[in-house]
């Protein structure tokens, strides 16, 4: 009934197995790909016939993660998978971004791209995992592929590299010192498609060493995939190349002299303006056959590109006549919203970043429910991109994949500069309005998000400033890079290469091929004149902003205090009683982990000091030869019991009253009466031995009398 080929190796610790024919037979590509016990079903269908007035290519691609892979059922109300995660979201741009470049160029069918996962062993992430199988899946379906592609993840620990690291050795980068980047890359036997890290400083050296590493890494998997396609792969799909030479040459001559003075004009929207009546002109001199032709808009965009690529690369002249190697003007601003915990506007030439900070306390950490486990996060970073600040009007909804990818980017560019938790114990939400953008409105964000943490007194350990690189790469091989690159330059170039760091080295990279790859030549020089940029624009904002500022005055104030792991219970008491009668007590908040470390937050530091002294009464230990203030609360024949420490009583023997004997004690003691005591030591019970002959009971200080009588 089945016709299965299965093709297996050793790649680094685990096998990687690709199979195909026994699952989604009449999708046009099947595969399932598995590492270790991590399996991903890659289905692929296209579409046999292109849509009439089709003008781009309309790939879509899903990843989604199944609860029971990893033998879980997913929590809230509905109890099953619905709307992307963010982790879903993110995988399914890591696949797309590779694969995009390869299809034949003038392909604009329907293409869908699956992949679900089907088991996860919590050790090998079914990221890299999802984007083999996608790749084998479209090499096998016949679709006009020029691949395939692989790609794998890369770590760096104790200056080595390591292949593959562990789902744990990733999570929570930030608290793992001996790890130092996760870096994914994709590519083909030739060349590097695609980067996206996380990394903690690392040199541009150390940077281009992980991605040479990585593309080593992936060479026989391209071999496993190409083996399984020699066997299993589907007739080619029947695609010729559209000759559109003729209309090209007709749109050229009609408009190529408009075009490029439209281009020279520096100001976007003038030049968004120009450029569309430039093709309303060319339009106008076309035939009503040239114009019913699908491949206008094709010629029009070549004719663009054509112009803006020609100036760079011969000439050094870009758009706006800046070098090639030049950062438009910088405005960094920061404290400019009163009421806001930090705040600041970072403004790159018609880019534009409103960023604000907000602390919080425990309770506004983000829950997360994630395939390999459940767990906290408390450093989060949302980005908005609103149509007004492309000056268009637009549907207005929940952010797309363009803003958890870009709102991702930077929160990786960030996260490697926070403070510690333990000495800096908040919720950090970031946000980014994007008001305006011609081009890196990331990289503006990372910029805002630096200055608006500082402003509210965030201890960054350096500011962190990106900057995106561009691409124009002809057929003969010359080339121009191009830093901190407009819209235009982005849409009509060859490369996107965002770098985001410090003074010291690289926290984030990503970079996007849409030709087939770069040489490590070009990455190269890219990553030193990116680093050139980065320094540039430091200096630009040390000017608004060069360390924490005052801590915001509107921000809630947290303590943190470590108490043993088996006084846990006793600070949060039967039902939570205690810790509700400290919250109530005291007007603080209390949050308590499973590691015993403490944080109480309001903004009235009496109330934290309240809080504080309630739960040291609970969890501190009397100490032996020290002397406290307490209250009688109990007469007896024999002594009186006295409250000193907390809840703790002791017994103040009738000797122990007084330097003379007494015949009761309640001839110089009353219930309620506060007296001064010294914790003489323990009984063989453990019962608690106190004496108030040797502390003076006016001063509280040891008694003179009763050193000298030992004496």
């Amino acid at each position: 009934m089945f016709n299965v080929t299965t093709k297996s190796m050793q790649w680094g610790e685990e096998t990687l197995t690709l199979e195909t024919g026994k699952v989604a037979r009449q999708a046009d590509g099947s595969v399932i790909a598995t590492l270790g016990e991590t399996s991903v079903m890659a289905n692929v269908t296209f579409a046999k016939k292109q849509k009439e007035g089709q003008d781009f290519f309309p790939l879509t691609v899903h990843y989604q993660e199944k609860y029971y892979a990893a033998g879980k059922i997913p929590g809230g109300f509905f109890k099953r998978e619905a709307r992307p995660t963010e982790k879903e979201t993110l995988t399914a741009r890591l696949i797309d971004r590779p694969i995009r470049p390869l299809f034949a160029s003038g392909f604009k069918n329907e293409v869908l791209v699956m992949c679900t996962v089907l088991s996860h062993d919590l050790e090998n992430d079914p990221d890299v995992v999802a984007m083999i199988a996608a790749s084998a899946a479209l090499t096998i379906s016949g679709a006009p592929f020029m691949g395939p592609i692989a790609g794998c993840r890369v770590g760096f620990s104790g200056g080595e590299y390591v292949l593959n690291p562990s789902v744990d050795d990733m999570h929570n980068l930030r608290n793992n010192p001996e790890q130092r980047l996760d870096l994914i890359v994709a590519g083909t036997k030739d060349a590097v498609m695609m980067v996206e890290s996380e990394a903690y400083e690392l040199t541009e050296e150390e940077m281009l060493g992980a991605v040479t590493f990585a593309h080593e890494q992936i060479q026989p998997v391209l071999d496993l995939i190409i083996d399984l396609a020699e066997e299993t792969a589907k007739e080619p799909f029947a695609f010729s190349p559209p000759d559109y030479s003729d209309l090209f040459a007709a749109v050229k001559a009609a408009g190529e002299d408009k075009m490029r003075a439209a281009y020279a004009i520096t100001d976007k929207q003038e030049r968004t303006t120009a450029v569309a009546a430039v093709k309303d002109d060319i339009k106008a001199a076309l035939t009503e056959e040239q114009l019913a032709d699908a491949n206008l808009g094709s010629a029009l965009k070549k004719l663009e590109s054509g112009v803006l690529r020609g100036d760079v690369v011969k000439n050094g002249k870009r758009i706006d006549g800046r070098a090639t190697n030049q950062v438009r003007p910088i405005v960094a601003e920061t404290g400019i919203l009163p009421r806001t915990h930090g705040s600041s506007l970072f403004t790159r030439g018609e880019t534009q970043g409103l960023v604000v900070t907000t602390l919080g306390t425990g309770d506004d950490e983000q829950f997360i429910d994630a395939l390999h486990g459940n767990f906290k996060s408390n450093f989060l970073l949302h980005y908005n991109f609103p149509p007004y600040s492309v000056g268009e009007v637009g549907r207005v909804s929940g952010p797309g994949r363009r803003e958890i990818g870009h709102g991702k980017l930077a929160w990786r560019a960030l996260q490697a500069v926070l403070p510690a938790a333990t000495d800096f114990p908040y919720t950090i939400r970031i946000v980014s309005e994007i008001t305006e953008s011609n081009g890196s409105s990331s990289m503006a964000s990372v910029c805002g998000g630096s200055l608006s943490m500082m402003d509210a007194g965030v201890p960054l350990k350096s500011a962190v400033a990106g900057v995106a690189m561009g691409l124009v790469l002809e057929d003969d091989g010359d080339y121009a890079i191009l830093t901190d690159i407009l819209g235009d330059e982005d849409h009509l170039g060859d490369m996107d290469f965002k770098v985001a760091g410090t003074s010291e080295g690289i926290t984030s990279l990503q970079m996007d091929i849409k030709v087939q790859g770069i040489t490590p030549e070009i990455m190269k020089t890219a990553l030193a004149q990116a680093k050139e940029g980065r320094m540039h624009i430091l200096g630009e904002m040390n000017k608004a902003l060069s360390g924490a500022a005052e801590f915001s005055a509107h921000a809630p104030r947290i303590e943190t205090m470590q108490i043993p792991t088996d006084k846990i219970r006793e600070v949060i008491g039967s039902g939570g009683k205690v810790i509700r009668e400290i919250v109530e007590t005291s007007g603080a908040k209390v949050d308590i982990n499973d590691d015993g470390i403490i944080k109480i937050a309001s903004s009235d530091g009496e109330a934290i000091q309240r809080a504080y002294d309630m739960i040291y009464s609970i969890v501190a230990e009397p100490e032996e030869g020290k002397i406290y203030k307490g209250k009688v609360v109990k007469i007896v024949d024999f002594g009186v019991f006295v409250n000193f420490f907390g809840k703790r009583d002791g017994l103040v023997h009738v000797s122990q009253i007084e330097n003379r004997r007494l015949n009761h004690p309640s001839d110089v003691l009353k219930e309620g009466q506060e007296v001064w005591v010294k914790l003489v030591g323990f009984d063989d019970r453990g019962k608690v031995r106190l004496s108030m002959k040797m502390v003076d009971q006016q001063t509280g200080e040891e008694s003179a009398k009763e050193e000298a009588a030992e004496e």
